[in-house]
């Protein structure tokens, strides 16, 4: 099949600057990214060139590695592909048939490309959502206990989500979100109690979303999150709707696409309602960590700073996203490494250990523990870097993340060249059994 304007593709790629070889590769990598082997060569970038399309499956990767490069969104058309229809009928169906693609693990190989993160992916601004929700009626009618239900099921899962990891704990929520939320979404209610439930649907899709990150499967979690803030904008919940956009912050600084970041934590800020030092500092926190992934010290340092202040001034009877000491201590270690302080992260993580509380979860500890003793042996820490690996190995069988998987995984690839010390030897051999 050939497009109609094969000069679209000719000219994104002419302003890549890259030759075919290293689209290939691109395109390549990221397929294996998001679990599709791929093996292009020169000849068929040539192809895509003089017209050909690529395979249905591969155009999103295709596209996701242009607007990598050129730093701004590409699409299907400017690209010279056919559009596709993606239009969904509405939020509500689009996350019954997202979360029902998710529950099921036989159908979750239909999502191939969902599991790569795109810089391009639109995020709704809240003036395109706000409101614009209507009702599908079922003949069904909900009330607020209803509306309690799920948010208290949703307080549940994120529990067990910290505890135990998102790998064992995605599935209950899709199915939980399938099964009983999307069947309130479509009942009748009176206008509050819609508006309640909406934006108790709106955090679930958050919540799935941020397991989704811990499995690595980024694309996919982009996905709920964007289905979150068309719901929370239908409730007219601002407090939510710049909740998610932060968390797409946090997404994006984690996999190292500082200028994607920083656009989501300065549209967080910039969509939150006006609130109390919690809310400031929970969002410029955010945007330290962005700013730093992105290079940018100026701003990183000062947005520290006013993350400082603002939780200094906070009640310490009123919270916001579970922002804390512990929380600062951690963002402030991820500013610092970002910008390439590495004695510095340590301490901040070090602080963050002496001030955490029992509002920090499970995983954290995993995750942080073993990003603490990877900065420790870049430093020559070794001893104290094995202790604090050992503690992560104590303790990993409970965890089913992927997030905790990968630190593990590096444990054994960190220690092979010490292996001549006998501590490293043994904690060697014990991460990599485990892994």
């Amino acid at each position: 099949m050939v497009m109609n304007e094969p000069t679209r593709f000719e000219r994104l790629y002419q302003q890549t600057g890259w030759t075919m070889r290293q689209m290939a590769q691109a395109v390549n990598r990221l397929g294996t990214e998001c679990g599709i082997p791929l093996r292009y060569r020169e000849p068929s970038v040539h192809q895509w060139r003089g017209g050909a399309l690529p395979r249905d499956v591969v155009r999103p990767l295709v596209l996701e590695v242009l607007s990598r490069r050129l730093d701004r969104p590409v699409t299907d058309l400017e690209a010279g592909f056919p559009v596709a229809c993606t239009q969904l009928a509405s939020t509500v169906e689009g996350l019954l048939d997202l979360g029902s693609c998710d529950m099921d693990p036989s159908r979750r190989g239909v999502m191939g490309a969902a599991t790569a993160f795109s810089v391009a992916m639109a995020t709704p601004a809240w003036a395109d959502v706000a409101g614009r929700m209507e009702a599908v009626q079922s003949g069904r009618r909900i009330g607020m206990p209803d509306v309690d239900m799920v948010t208290r099921m949703t307080d549940r899962l994120a529990k067990l989500d910290g505890e135990f990891g998102g790998r064992r704990v995605r599935p209950m929520a899709s199915s939980f979100l399938v099964n009983t939320v999307v069947p309130c979404l479509r009942a009748e209610a009176p206008s509050d109690v819609r508006s309640a439930m909406l934006s108790a649907a709106a955090f679930l899709s958050y919540l799935t979303g941020w397991m989704a990150v811990d499995e690595g499967a980024h694309g996919l979690a982009q996905r709920y999150y964007t289905k979150g803030l068309e719901l929370a904008g239908a409730a007219g919940d601002h407090s939510t709707y710049c909740h998610i956009l932060r968390g797409m912050s946090v997404q994006a600084a984690g996999l190292g696409h500082g200028p994607s970041a920083v656009r989501l934590a300065n549209a967080a800020t910039a969509s939150a309602p006006i609130t109390g030092p919690r809310m400031v500092a929970f969002m410029a926190g955010q945007q330290a960590h962005a700013y730093a992934v992105a290079g940018d010290k100026t701003a990183a340092f000062g947005s520290l700073r006013e993350t400082e202040k603002a939780l200094d001034q906070a009640s310490t009877t009123t919270t916001f996203g579970g922002f804390s000491a512990s929380t600062l201590a951690y963002l402030s270690a991820q500013v610092r490494y970002s910008l390439g302080d590495v004695p510095g992260s340590i301490r901040s993580l070090e602080e963050h250990f002496r001030v955490r509380d029992d509002g920090d979860s499970h995983r954290s500890f995993l995750r942080f523990s073993a990003l603490l003793a990877e900065r420790r042996l870049e430093v020559g820490h070794l001893e104290s870097a094995c202790a604090t690996w050992n503690a992560v190995l104590d303790d990993y069988p409970t965890m089913q993340s992927g997030q905790v998987d990968r630190h593990v995984q590096q444990i054994a690839v960190r220690l092979r060249p010490y292996r001549s010390n006998a501590v490293a030897r043994a904690t060697y051999e014990r991460a990599a059994s485990a892994a």
